[in-house]
């Protein structure tokens, strides 16, 4: 699907290397240095990736004990927030979300002019964008960050990272922030990695539910779960291509039928009967079929199909 957007997977080196504020060149090219701040499981995970690739990385947390963790490994530790900023051109930010951006960086703002801000953390676009403007009127660059990673492991070879912001603030600082993952770079806007990163996890979220609930059915029905999953991941193969189809369709305003929509309502009949007979909470599936049936209403009452795209996007009318 062409998204618009410019996506470039950076296995080459940065196509321009300024000269990094706080450093001269030949620092640079000597001392690879970053500092991390926040450490939950996915910062610690960073932090690990730094120190395998022989990165110094300064480390900051509120609770001392993940910071004492990390020190242990080879990190340095910083006493305070402003020690982490001043430590290093560039800080990794692994935070809850961007509300947090505020209450960490907050009391050392004046620590701020001249670095770099790469915010890992999750939120929404029109968040980050609002962080990257607040970031940068305290004299800073800098750029937002999806992590896509499977779990906390962020070295398994399906896992990479979104970010988007200035070109030239990631081309800067893109080799050094290699070690984290592979990178995907989208665009100058700095919300547009948590735009594709959130529509990922909308498809993750589903299907996380997806697969407790027919797992549960499956073990409530006194078979077992193990015998199950082989058929779950034969399945799964067939996503790709149903996702390429109604790719296509969607970018077309969607596509429907009466019938189609009237059998995914039975079918997610059949669903909730099979689940509810073994006393296997069907929540999420009585979900799905109330979106069958409104686009089955709305194509009723239009006189023509109505796909559950063009209801989601509100563009049936």
């Amino acid at each position: 699907m062409d998204s618009g957007a410019e996506t470039i997977r950076t296995g080459s080196k940065p196509l321009t290397d300024p000269e990094p504020k706080g450093h001269t060149m030949s620092e640079q090219t000597t001392r690879r240095s970053v500092s991390v701040v926040g450490l939950g499981p996915m910062g610690q995970s960073m932090v690990k990736a730094f120190l395998a690739a022989g990165v110094e990385v300064t480390v900051w947390n509120r609770s001392t004990d993940k910071v004492d963790a990390m020190v242990e490994l080879g990190a340095k530790r910083a006493a305070t927030v402003a020690d982490a900023l001043d430590a290093n051109d560039v800080t990794v930010l692994s935070l809850t979300h961007y509300a947090a951006m505020y209450d960490v960086l907050g009391p050392a703002v004046d620590h701020l002019d001249g670095k770099v801000i790469a915010n890992l953390s999750s939120d929404s676009p029109e968040k980050a964008r609002t962080g990257g403007e607040w970031v940068r009127s305290h004299g800073a660059e800098f750029l937002s960050g999806g992590v896509m990673s499977a779990g906390d492991n962020i070295t398994h070879p399906a896992s990479y990272i979104f970010y988007s912001g200035p070109r030239e603030v990631f081309d800067a600082h893109a080799e050094l922030l290699r070690p984290l993952s592979p990178q995907e770079y989208l665009g100058a806007d700095d919300g547009l990695a948590q735009i594709f990163y959130q529509g990922l996890l909308t498809i993750f979220h589903p299907w996380l539910l997806a697969f407790d609930q027919a797992t549960a059915m499956i073990e409530k029905s006194g078979h077992d779960i193990a015998q199950f999953v082989p058929f779950a991941v034969r399945s799964s193969e067939a996503f790709p291509y149903f996702m390429a189809e109604f790719s296509v369709a969607n970018q077309a305003g969607g596509w429907a039928s009466l019938a189609s929509l009237k059998m995914m309502d039975a079918g997610a009949q059949h669903i909730i009967d099979a689940s509810e007979e073994v006393g296997v909470d069907a929540t999420f599936s009585h979900t799905a079929q109330a979106f069958w049936r409104k686009a089955v209403a709305a194509s009723e009452e239009k006189g023509e199909a109505v796909s559950t795209y063009a209801l989601m996007r509100g563009s049936q009318s």
